[in-house]
């Protein structure tokens, strides 16, 4: 699995997930919402560039020009409910890409593990999956997640786009995907730690409770 941290290089990504982190901004669910939407419009462009693409001639009002488009549109698959964000930001540019959506959450009676009680999602043999979720902790979730995506079928290749993720999470990933060179993580930074809960330190909190409010 190849890892792509691009906060490595400053750009606006670092401005917006500055916000994100920052506390007093949180108090705002939009603007938390709406960078997480930004934060997935970046990737998504980013992502874009490793995907196939086909040259084609079109004709303007004044002649014809050849123009590069992509090859095949791509399924977006996010974890329900703190990626839907992020999801948003995937369509706003792969506006004409197939959805897929898991709910995965954490039950702790009697015993910590991950829960999949829902997943809905298109056909995915030979298709270029993009999975998106703000936050990878432990890596869990998203191993779970991908195994109820791959009862859809194989995919020809698998990007994982989160906004922030712990050097554990990263490391449980690459072990998984360690023999599928079609996998590749994007990540806007890497955080070092977990607490006693399995939240990153520093991250950002829940985003799923910043984005949209908090659980019961």
């Amino acid at each position: 699995m190849r890892v792509i941290n691009l906060g490595e290089t400053p750009s606006l990504l670092g401005q917006y997930l500055a916000e994100m982190r920052d506390a007093q901004l949180q108090r705002d669910a939009m603007r938390f919402r709406m960078n997480a939407v930004r934060m997935g419009e970046i990737m998504a462009y980013e992502i874009s560039k490793t995907l196939g693409f086909e040259a084609r001639d079109i004709d303007t009002p004044l002649g014809s020009a050849r123009v590069s488009t992509l090859a095949d549109q791509p399924v977006v698959g996010s974890v329900l409910r703190a990626g839907l964000p992020m999801h948003q930001g995937f369509l706003n540019f792969f506006d004409r890409a197939d959805s897929a959506f898991v709910s995965a959450f954490r039950q702790s009676d009697p015993g910590p593990k991950i829960e999949v009680a829902y997943a809905a999602s298109p056909e995915l043999s030979g298709r270029d999956v993009l999975l998106v979720d703000p936050m990878l902790a432990t890596g869990a979730s998203l191993f779970h997640v991908h195994q109820a995506l791959v009862d859809h079928g194989t995919p020809r290749s698998l990007h994982i786009a989160v906004i922030i993720a712990s050097k554990k999470g990263v490391d449980t990933l690459a072990k998984y995907f360690e023999n599928q060179v079609a996998a590749t993580l994007w990540v806007a930074a890497v955080d070092p730690a977990l607490n006693a809960h399995d939240y990153i330190v520093p991250g950002l909190g829940d985003a799923g409770d910043l984005a949209f409010g908090k659980r019961l």
